[in-house]
């Protein structure tokens, strides 16, 4: 399949680099009869644009999308879809005079060890955070599809370092959790909790430090039964494309680590009736038991790391004399990645849905006016 390309029946590839001319995505699989919601996707890609505010990079992209093929009328015709958004605010000076450097845990030693040299150093190239403006487009376009069938995607931020929201909301309201959302900088739910988040990127700002923190998603509205055991269970899909993100370190599902700590009786989630339908009382599972859907929202969270390149003093390494210095490395990075990550843990998650609800039949082809 290669190293671009994700998706078996909902298939996106992604192309373009952090400096180059475009950064797009090649979208195969959508059904036909979509009509597209420019809007909707115009407003996908403003949450997760650069220079939204204090909190983010200066680096200032207007990411408007341009739809090169698979649209007729308005309407997808069925066929490969490809978007592209052109690279406008592009800076590639300060990567020049770092070239001779390696970036702690940053992408230099892997990329030269890789491509032997040859790859695209400026901005991190193709690791860059700024490819996940295609996965955004993509997950614009599987959002609209399941919206369709019933199934929404939600993500919100759960931590930003230290400071962690452990409210357990009620899920089956999402619209009032995405206005709460909406209203924060950081993407937090917790209005007190919002502010002391902002507060502490603004502060590891002035530092010239970084954070990372967790976003957590649910998936609510998808039926019983999707999913398969070993290779193709919804976590092993999942975990893939959310580690496909830049920055991710890890994924828990449900309770996550935390049933390492539970006993069975504590971490079972008992069967009820309710309604005429049978359900869980509760939902350390994370509405996946098997590999395989159980009809209760699915809910996961994700850890990201603190952007790498900081403007602090780091022990590194001099390539052309292999001597250690000390450096700090200046650029327009996020000090806090994860508000911005917020709707791309949405898209990669609708993709995968969506290709899983494809791929078992149900969700048809050509869509019904």
């Amino acid at each position: 399949m290669g190293d671009n390309t994700i998706g078996t029946r909902f298939k996106i590839t992604s192309f373009g680099e952090s400096h180059g001319k475009v950064v797009g995505i090649v979208i195969d699989g959508t059904p036909a009869g979509l009509e597209l919601d420019i809007n909707f996707l115009l407003s996908e890609l403003e949450k997760r644009k650069t220079s939204q505010s204090s909190l983010t990079t200066s680096r200032e992209e207007p990411d408007i999308p341009e739809i090169l093929s698979g649209m007729l009328d308005g309407k997808t015709t069925g066929a490969p879809i490809c978007l592209i958004i052109h690279n406008k605010d592009v800076d590639s000076s300060k990567y020049e005079k770092y070239k001779d450097f390696l970036r702690p845990s940053q992408i230099d030693y892997s990329l030269l060890k890789k491509q032997g040299g040859f790859g695209d150093f400026r901005g991190s190239g193709r690791f860059s955070g700024r490819l996940t403006a295609g996965f955004v487009m993509a997950g614009a376009i599987a959002k609209q599809v399941l919206q369709k069938y019933g199934i929404s995607v939600f993500s919100y931020t759960k931590r930003i370092g230290t400071i962690s929201d452990e409210t357990v909301y009620d899920v089956r309201n999402l619209y009032n959790l995405f206005e709460l959302r909406e209203n924060s900088l950081v993407r937090a739910l917790d209005h007190e909790l919002s502010k002391k988040m902002e507060n502490s990127i603004k502060k590891v700002k002035l530092e010239k430090d970084s954070l990372g923190g967790v976003i957590k998603c649910v998936v609510s509205g998808l039926p019983e039964g999707v999913g398969g055991p070993m290779f193709n269970s919804i976590e092993s899909n999942l975990a893939k494309a959310i580690f496909s993100i830049p920055a991710v370190k890890g994924i828990e599902f449900g309770a996550g680590f935390k049933a390492t700590t539970m006993k069975g009786s504590e971490h079972n989630d008992p069967w009820v009736v309710k309604d005429g339908k049978i359900t869980t009382l509760k939902n350390d599972s994370g509405g996946i038991i098997g590999g395989i859907s159980i009809g209760t929202p699915i809910e996961f969270n994700v850890g990201f790391k603190p952007t790498p390149t900081i403007g602090k003093l780091q022990k590194t390494v001099r390539l052309s004399t292999m001597e250690p210095v000390e450096m700090a490395f200046s650029g327009r990075h996020d000090p806090c990645i994860v508000p911005r990550a917020v709707v791309v843990v949405e898209a990669m998650t609708a993709i995968v849905i969506l290709d899983f609800l494809l791929l078992e039949g149900k969700i048809p082809t050509v869509l019904k006016p």
